[in-house]
């Protein structure tokens, strides 16, 4: 499977997140023909392709809001959310923009102030008048037609909001299941993302997903958890009736600090969130995100690949994560993202670094033509061609891993049963008819060794040579992982 970044026309003021058309290709990246090849030669290898749907907001530049600012009786004025002033002239609420600032704009010609939960070049849709819904359903029937099997779904939380437009409540408390956003986080974000009534909007969406004439579709869905109320807005968009989003992106762990009862809780407390029948998703890394390498280190990547790939749920992988690639150097003031250039702690071209691929010029990612980013420190040693040929590379240790998700179905739907080990190290297991699979994490600076119980386990997969099985107890090397396979039947 497959997930792409936006690749639609766009005013490319936030890396193709302000559309300018949902259903036509930025002319840099190619046309609808160069699309066709690409699922086409997908699908010949054996992947499934699926697509950022952007449904929140468009950019400034698309017709539709070129007609909506033009007057107050405009035809597509009621396509986004527009609202009087107070009456001091100032925003219609206090509602605060993702990126920072208001989340209001001025618009001169008609005076009144228009929505954009991120930035003021991506005016918020309004979800509310069903000719938006209309028009936004047959963006998704457009994918599906030309032979997409899914959707990754953009800040899936913010399409509806309080139509009150009452402001929000100052933030009182924190949530370390919650991803830190700044002065986005001084207000508690009831009224301006994920009213209740997005759930009856969203089961409409899985209709139209699920009904297909061509066969269903998966949705997955970009839900971030908000600070103070835990996991239990995150877990809602699975549905009561898991009728709504079928893979609601799991985005607390790339949050936490390096530290093994931090994992342990939050893992135990996904679990416990997701309803009954319902599927996890385990994330560590994202376009969003710094590296995983360079958040924790090198050998901490490693260690967390072999949880990525053997907690219960699907797992997703960003690309160049099973390299263990590093951030891209950016230099300070040179940033190209639009929330960089605001708040430089923000700046999420560091983890968005191009691809190595050889050890040849640019380390094979572009020829004759500069990056689009700085490439990562070392990039030919960490590439593709030369991790391929080394057996003790993070790039064959991934391989070995999805090759026991393969030959090990308890890998891919067995059970998950929290295991409390020694301080500092993280342990689970998954289980089934066949099998019992103990996977053990250590966080420490220094080697653990875990007692094991009873005989019969195997040493399947390590993610250093450190790990041993001796006399049942495993020795982990300072942030090692290792998975131990024993059959049961």
């Amino acid at each position: 499977m497959r997930c792409g970044s936006p690749f639609y026309a766009s005013g490319d003021a936030d890396f193709g997140y302000d559309v300018t058309d949902h259903c036509a290709v930025d002319p840099r990246m190619g046309d609808l023909a160069t699309f066709d090849a690409l699922l086409a030669e997908a699908r010949a290898r054996g992947l499934r392709v699926l697509v950022d749907y952007v449904p929140n907001h468009t950019s400034i530049e698309h017709p539709w809001f070129a007609d909506s600012r033009t007057s107050r009786q405009a035809a597509r004025r009621d396509w986004y959310v527009w609202a009087d002033p107070r009456r001091d002239g100032g925003p219609p609420n206090n509602w605060r923009s993702v990126f920072g600032g208001s989340a209001w704009t001025r618009d001169p010609p008609t005076g009144q102030y228009y929505l954009h939960s991120f930035l003021g070049e991506q005016p918020d849709l309004n979800w509310r008048n069903p000719e938006v819904e209309a028009a936004m359903l047959d963006v998704l029937r457009f994918w599906m037609d030309r032979g997409v099997d899914g959707f990754r779904i953009d800040a899936a939380e913010h399409l509806l909001a309080d139509p009150e437009l009452r402001d929000n409540p100052t933030s009182e408390t924190g949530d370390p299941q919650a991803k830190r956003l700044g002065e986005y986080d001084t207000q508690r974000h009831l009224h301006d993302r994920g009213h209740p009534d997005v759930h009856a909007l969203y089961r409409r969406i899985r209709r139209r997903l699920d009904r297909h004439p061509s066969g269903p579709r998966v949705a997955l869905a970009e839900i971030v958890p908000e600070p103070g109320v835990g996991l239990a807005h995150w877990a809602s968009f699975y549905g009561r009736a898991l009728d709504e989003i079928h893979l609601p992106l799991n985005l607390t762990l790339p949050s936490l600090p390096w530290d093994a009862a931090a994992f342990q809780d939050t893992v135990d407390a996904v679990e416990r969130a997701v309803p009954a029948g319902g599927w996890p998703t385990i994330v560590l890394g994202s376009h969003d995100e710094r590296r995983v390498a360079s958040r924790y280190g090198p050998d901490q990547a490693r260690c967390l690949l072999v949880v990525l790939l053997t907690l219960r749920g699907t797992p997703v992988l960003f690309n160049g994560d099973e390299l263990a690639l590093t951030d891209s150097p950016v230099p300070a003031g040179e940033a190209r993202d639009p929330w960089g250039r605001r708040q430089a702690e923000f700046n999420r071209d560091r983890g968005r670094a191009p691809m190595p691929w050889t050890s040849g010029d640019h380390a094979g990612f572009t020829a004759g033509a500069q990056p689009w980013l700085p490439l990562p420190e070392h990039p030919q040693a960490l590439s593709v061609g030369v991790q391929a040929e080394d057996p003790e590379s993070t790039l064959t240790l991934t391989r070995r891993l999805l090759a026991l998700r393969r030959d090990l179905p308890v890998l891919r739907r067995g059970g998950y049963v929290s295991v409390r080990g020694p301080a500092d190290v993280l342990a689970y297991e998954r289980r089934d008819d066949t099998h019992r699979v103990r996977v053990l994490a250590n966080f420490a600076q220094d080697a653990r060794r875990v007692a094991l119980d009873g005989a019969g386990w195997e040493l399947a997969v390590s993610s250093s040579g450190e790990a041993a099985l001796d006399a049942d107890a495993p020795a982990l090397g300072a942030h090692a992982a290792a998975v131990l396979v024993r059959h049961t039947s």
